[in-house]
């Protein structure tokens, strides 16, 4: 495995510099450029796999319409690896992509080969995209009962095996830190599959409470304020375990356990999601759920290849499994 060390020298900043960036520490003033040079010294050293492709003679154009602005996106890496893993691919393929934002004029999509979609998108929003190119692919929304081919991953078994890890080491009051979004157009707030199989396997488990339950956002400082208000309020009656739908939510969530001095994982054990290439890197490292971004993004570039050469007219969508990766946060 890659060490701080190795980014640092890629990236061409200190070790503490890195150390510091991937912490998401506050008091650090640096420059986007400077923190986009990480992240994907990062990725490169630590996540995506190199992969060996016959080369193409052909060429085109695809669009890839982005629901996260450039800053969000440093803030998120699972959108960013996705974003990655179809650039990478897309150019093995012989095409050149623009990068498009939700809010940006769509005029461009009516003259490329193809669109494919990061994100969530409200229904209109995927008829209008649609109007603009018929070959359209979205990736980490499900949209193919709408008649739109899709790439996801499985967070239903995902979240089902980080809580039977929780209850098979006798952690059986378990907490979920979770987001909340909306679509891109704000006119939908999207209810997260992981809190819905949460919800549905504890109290099928009779171990369900909604005290336990705390609803920000994906970012890092929701999770670190979120993480605080249930010190506060529920006291000695902390859960031994908690489930974070995101590693930046868990990386607050840590930092606020850390000034608490609650002991990770010996008194409350975490669990993230996506398992971005920070995850390992923070103390104590964050266990977490590895989520195929790169891979979620391939897929998606390789399903829109399909429509645009004819040789896929019906919608599909391709559902990813997912991997449970254990470190220093969990008892294990």
């Amino acid at each position: 495995m890659a060490t701080i060390k190795d980014i640092a020298a890629l990236a061409g900043v200190s070790s503490a510099t890195v150390s510091r960036v991937l912490n998401y520490d506050k008091t650090m003033s640096v420059s986007d450029a400077t923190r986009e040079r990480i992240f994907a010294a990062a990725e490169k050293l630590d996540y995506l796999e190199q992969r060996k492709h016959k080369k193409q003679t052909k060429s085109g154009t695809v669009a890839v319409v982005q629901w996260y602005t450039k800053k969000e996106e440093l803030n998120d890496l699972y959108y960013y690896s996705i974003r990655t893993g179809i650039e990478e691919r897309a150019r093995k393929l012989g095409y050149v992509i623009h990068r498009v934002f939700h809010n940006d004029s769509l005029d461009k999509l009516r003259t490329v080969d193809g669109i494919i979609a990061i994100g969530k998108y409200s229904p209109q929003q995927q008829r209008e995209f649609h109007q603009y190119n018929r070959n359209l692919v979205f990736v980490d929304s499900n949209t193919v009962n709408r008649g739109f081919s899709c790439v996801t991953s499985d967070m239903v078994t995902a979240t089902t095996k980080v809580l039977d890890h929780f209850i098979a080491h006798d952690q059986r009051k378990i907490g979920l830190l979770v987001g909340e979004e909306q679509t891109a157009d704000h006119t939908q707030a999207i209810i997260d599959p992981r809190f819905t199989t949460f919800k549905a396997y504890m109290t099928e488990l009779a171990l369900y409470n909604p005290k336990y339950v705390y609803v920000g956002d994906f970012t890092t400082d929701s999770g670190y304020q979120m993480m605080n208000q249930a010190i506060k309020e529920l006291g000695n009656d902390l859960p031994q375990a908690f489930f974070v739908a995101n590693d930046s939510i868990g990386i607050g969530a840590l930092r606020a356990l850390h000034e608490a001095n609650i002991a990770v994982p010996q008194r409350v054990s975490l669990i993230a999601f996506n398992d971005t290439s920070i995850a390992k890197y923070i103390y104590p490292s964050l266990s977490s759920v590895r989520v195929s971004t790169e891979q979620m993004g391939i897929e998606g570039i390789n399903l829109l290849d399909q429509q645009i050469n004819g040789t896929d007219s019906f919608p599909k969508m391709i559902t990813l499994g997912t991997e449970l990766k254990l470190r220093d946060s969990s008892i294990n």
